[in-house]
């Protein structure tokens, strides 16, 4: 069983591996990578395919800001977040808006699985412990 597994993750790696252009994943390739599967079906196929999705989602992740906040963002927060993040990160990271009416003000930004937070939500949590 464990065998089975392995080569499943193989195959899900290699398929992800295909799934890059420039070392950034390319839309065009991922739908090239299925269209392959859906002509030439793997042994457990939706095991590899679901796979290949977590290789996918957690690449995707990687090129994303969640900017989490409550209230209007001012007009260049989203571009000076995402300039920031890239040089960070040094990649191009894409900054995307997401009302949170739970943080009481400040803001949440959420790359992969990096966090950082300013909110006053935060702070009084901090002054609980």
């Amino acid at each position: 069983m464990a065998a089975h597994q392995k080569q499943v993750q193989q195959l899900a790696r290699q398929l992800f591996a295909m799934s890059l252009a420039d070392g950034s994943l390319s839309a065009e390739r991922v739908a090239g990578v299925l269209e392959y599967v859906e002509k030439n079906p793997p042994a457990q196929p939706m095991a590899v395919l679901l796979a290949y999705r977590r290789l996918v989602a957690v690449e995707f992740a990687r090129g994303r800001a969640v900017v989490e906040h409550a209230g209007p963002l001012g007009q260049g927060v989203l571009a000076s977040i995402e300039s920031a993040m890239a040089r960070r990160y040094g990649r191009p990271i894409v900054a995307v808006s997401k009302d949170a009416p739970g943080l009481l003000a400040g803001m949440r930004v959420r790359v992969g699985d990096d966090v950082y937070e300013s909110s006053v939500a935060n702070q009084l949590a901090g002054l609980s412990v």
